[in-house]
């Protein structure tokens, strides 16, 4: 007879967390420590918090906790920096437009997914730009200098993300290349960008690339850290898929070069689709890398989402606390995270159904 749930739960603490004493002194142990970090932070974030105020004087309380008015008032400059209230609903627009060709897109079922990556790559990218940049039609222009925020977050690591994942690619397949010129510029390229830190990439794009070119060329500033950044990532993307070219059997390449492919056809629909598939965690985790690293281009002035907590909390006096701080990086910390572990719970779910899809 089948044990209950409760029986099943039993068996299982018994085995796995009770099965000696050592086991069950680290258990013991382990569920204190949990216990008091837990009971400390919701202490901390709901029950001594400050849920009302006009300024930092409300949350200035002996026992004060988390002091949620500085977010609420500072919503809007940390999801949007300072671009203009009156024209923030272009930045919404961009968003329901994105959102309509991307969560259709990695739904399985919802068919077709070649007109959505086209509008993504191709149409999207058009639209937007000139949405939240502006300049054209009835559209005034807002300068780079004023995006901020989340949405200075989200552009940088979507841009660096759709630019580096291609460019990573042409650079493992050229690392690999039977062609020396080719296959020594990739690996000088891609063990030049490793050896140094985005900071110092940053910091070439924007002060030191200018002072090598004519006095009457410039680039936005915006514009030299998404190449900084798309660069950097790709130097990295294309170590995680060449480990993946080399998994591929020497066989797969025998085979499609049996069936007179050329080179190609061979890498587009024998190869590389294999090799991606195995290399999944290593992608999502560069990608989760690039989000995280986009809090760099504060150095050289962009503030992104933590870059305008930050100066929030720096700059204006009036909301000065001693939990002011906490409160406002734990808010950056909190979206980080979710779009962080959103990133990875898709990708377990793309294992899980590739996995399936092999076993049937």
């Amino acid at each position: 007879m089948d044990a209950g749930p409760i029986a099943r739960s039993v068996d299982w603490l018994r085995t796995n967390l009770f099965s000696s004493w050592g086991n069950t002194i680290l258990t013991l142990i382990c569920l204190t420590i949990v216990w008091y970090v837990i009971v400390g932070f919701v202490d901390w974030a709901i029950f001594s918090a400050v849920f009302a105020g006009s300024d930092g004087s409300a949350c200035n309380k002996p026992d004060a906790g988390a002091c949620w008015p500085f977010v609420t008032h500072k919503l809007g400059l940390f999801m949007y920096g300072r671009y203009p209230d009156p024209e923030r609903w272009r930045i919404n627009l961009t968003y329901v437009l994105a959102l309509a060709g991307l969560v259709p897109l990695m739904i399985p079922r919802v068919p077709g997914k070649l007109w959505l990556s086209i509008y993504l790559l191709t149409v999207f990218p058009i639209i937007g730009f000139i949405l939240v940049r502006g300049g054209v039609f009835w559209l005034p222009h807002i300068p780079t200098e004023l995006w901020g925020g989340l949405f200075l977050t989200l552009v940088v690591a979507s841009v660096g993300i759709v630019a580096s994942f291609p460019i990573g690619i042409l650079l493992a397949l050229g690392r690999r290349s039977e062609l020396p010129i080719v296959r020594w510029a990739c690996i000088g390229f891609i063990e030049v960008v490793r050896g140094v830190p985005l900071v110092t990439v940053l910091f070439m794009a924007s002060v030191m690339l200018p002072l090598f070119l004519p006095p009457d060329v410039t680039f936005d500033k915006l514009l030299r850290a998404l190449i900084g950044v798309a660069l950097f990532s790709a130097a990295y993307m294309a170590e995680v898929i060449r480990g993946g070219l080399q998994a591929i059997p020497r066989g797969q390449y025998e085979a499609a070069d049996a069936l007179g492919l050329s080179y190609g056809q061979k890498m587009a629909f024998i190869v590389l689709p294999q090799a991606l598939k195995l290399v999944i965690p290593g992608i999502v985790n560069s990608f989760i890398a690039l989000f995280k690293d986009t809090s760099l281009v504060l150095i050289i002035g962009l503030f992104d989402l933590l870059g305008i907590v930050q100066q929030s909390i720096s700059s204006d006096a009036k909301w000065f606390s001693p939990q002011t701080a906490a409160t406002g990086y734990f808010f950056a910390g909190l979206i980080f995270w979710i779009f962080c572990f959103s990133m990875s719970r898709y990708s377990a779910f793309l294992e899980r159904r590739l996995a399936g899809g092999e076993r049937q």
